[in-house]
């Protein structure tokens, strides 16, 4: 008898230090109803660009994430660009900023703002 094991893929992921600081924004910002939005775009040096932007409004077909009560927002074109990916947040040297981690992309430009797949 064979055993058949499966598991839900891990769509997206949003960061314990992602969501820290997105409540973080979201208290010097003094509303409450802002969430993070991550979107793809045409452009940037390898062919997509990933944009980030607070938005208090969720569509009907946007794909919704929390972590910690923070909430991270994705529309359906940008989705299909980003299953896999783990959002977060890091600072160091070259300052401190949003990063996806995006296991589709096949190339990136240095800093990481920009893909392809």
């Amino acid at each position: 008898m064979s055993v058949v094991q499966s598991a839900e893929p891990i769509i997206m992921s949003f960061t314990d230090n992602a969501a820290n600081k997105v409540h973080k924004l979201i208290t010097e910002e003094g509303n409450d109803k802002l969430k993070l939005r991550v979107f793809v775009t045409g452009g940037g040096c390898s062919g997509f660009q990933y944009g980030f932007a607070f938005d208090e409004e969720v569509n009907d077909d946007d794909t919704v994430i929390s972590n910690k009560g923070a909430k991270l927002i994705v529309d359906p074109l940008s989705y299909q660009y980003l299953v896999g990916a783990k959002i977060d947040y890091v600072e160091g040297l070259e300052g401190s900023r949003f990063i996806v981690n995006n296991p589709m992309a096949s190339t990136t430009c240095g800093c990481g703002a920009s893909f392809s797949i």
